[in-house]
């Protein structure tokens, strides 16, 4: 396996693990992860729309092929996470709580451009150097 599958592997399974957790505690209401979204100011319906994106964002970045619907659930990610570190900073929350997402989006952003060729779009602008 070369550098570059294994650092894909480990990012994609990396942030898969933390989106796909963090949207399950969403969806099944755990209390405190609930108090803190809607602490930012979201209503609590939000939580579990929210989670629910998460889950099948995490979910479509592992499966094979489908390269449409993975472009559409990086940039999902990459959103949610970009907004929760906004979100934090906007409304005064600690360093760490728009770090932690932001770190998340790097890993996010590092497993999107090394996918395999069988993971992308045909076409797409950009390609790193194996």
């Amino acid at each position: 396996m070369s550098i570059r599958t294994a650092v894909y592997a480990a990012t994609t399974a990396l942030v898969a693990i933390l989106i796909g957790s963090g949207g399950l505690a969403y969806v099944l209401r755990v209390p405190d992860v609930v108090q803190g979204v809607v602490a930012l100011g979201f209503p609590i319906h939000f939580v579990v729309l929210l989670g629910a994106w998460k889950v099948l964002g995490a979910i479509a970045i592992v499966l094979p092929r489908l390269p449409l619907v993975k472009e559409w659930a990086y940039f999902g990610i990459v959103l949610d996470l970009t907004g929760a570190a906004y979100t934090s900073v906007a409304t005064g929350a600690a360093w760490w709580h728009a770090a932690a997402p932001l770190a998340i989006a790097l890993l996010a952003a590092v497993s999107w451009a090394l996918r395999p060729d069988s993971r992308r779009l045909r076409g797409a602008a950009l390609t790193l150097a194996a």
